[in-house]
């Protein structure tokens, strides 16, 4: 029941009809015991800042930044949290103050996606496909989290050189390797974690990959596809058929969504309460069969 207690939280960017965020935070807030509802708000460019201080004024408990707002929000915020600093973009919003403090749980997010699937970031070896978004957020991640080395590949190797020195000037260490998507077989041989934060494959070019050869796919040992539609890619596909495991990215976008949840309501989400979403999300997505 909406009352005059209920709390209000959502999400700005442009767009959000297609977003699965309501279902995320209105299950978490009927399962946890809040009063709170959570609603997607459309928002131009041009009105960042009026959102940012609207928001505020309306005494929202929380929002979150989907693209194109990520980097545009920043400059209207009372402080960032270090992580989002050093990656240049934020997806959620705390109130501090009289305005927001920015944090990105995309970042942390991923984490606990992959730590949910047994895989560990210390001491690992990781090839990261893409330097866009959704690659910059894994890059940092798997090396303020301890990775060994990370193979960092792109289709136009000067972005991937500019991410990698990005990186490592803002870690402190220099384990980034920078190379032409097209150069991959200079990777050494062995078995690593593979991220897929390419847009290839992305429904509906479902029957793409961002690297072809199935040679490529014999040094993975575990896949993670941030794209979540289709459930199975065909990277995951390649991987799989190579002997690997392969996940896709939805469980990222619900843990960064439970990490967001936990910033603005101070409720630990069990994994009982993560998996119901988890389920929820499926079948909004017509993969629950």
């Amino acid at each position: 029941m909406i009352d005059g207690k209920t709390a209000v939280c959502g999400l700005i960017g442009d767009p959000v009809e297609h977003t699965l965020s309501p279902v995320i935070h209105n299950t978490l807030a009927q399962e946890t015991g809040k009063n709170l509802v959570y609603v997607p708000f459309p928002v131009k460019a041009e009105q960042v800042e009026n959102a940012v201080k609207g928001a505020r004024a309306l005494s929202l408990c929380g929002l979150n930044v989907t693209v194109p707002h990520k980097s545009a929000v920043i400059p209207y915020l009372h402080s960032v949290e270090r992580e989002a600093a050093l990656i240049g973009a934020v997806n959620t919003l705390v109130p501090e103050g009289d305005g927001f403090r920015g944090y990105n749980t995309d970042l942390t997010g991923l984490g606990r996606a992959l730590a949910s699937d047994g895989v560990q970031l210390a001491g690992e070896r990781v090839i990261l496909l893409g330097a866009g978004g959704a690659a910059r957020a894994a890059a940092f991640l798997c090396v303020l989290r301890g990775a060994k080395e990370v193979w960092l590949l792109n289709r136009t190797l000067s972005r991937a050189q500019a991410l990698a020195q990005e990186v490592c000037r803002g870690t402190g260490r220099d384990c980034i390797r920078p190379l032409a998507l097209s150069d991959w077989r200079k990777i050494p041989e062995g078995r690593y974690l593979a991220i897929q934060g390419t847009k290839v494959g992305l429904f509906p070019d479902t029957e793409c990959a961002p690297i072809e050869e199935e040679a490529f796919y014999r040094l993975i040992h575990t896949g993670c596809d941030l794209i979540y539609r289709p459930a199975r890619t065909k990277f995951m596909r390649l991987v799989e058929k190579a002997g690997g495991r392969a996940f896709n990215g939805l469980k990222m976008l619900l843990y960064q969504g439970v990490e967001a949840y936990e910033l603005w309501t101070g409720a630990a989400v069990t994994e009982a309460q993560a998996g119901l979403c988890y389920e929820r999300m499926k079948k909004e997505l017509g993969q629950d069969g």
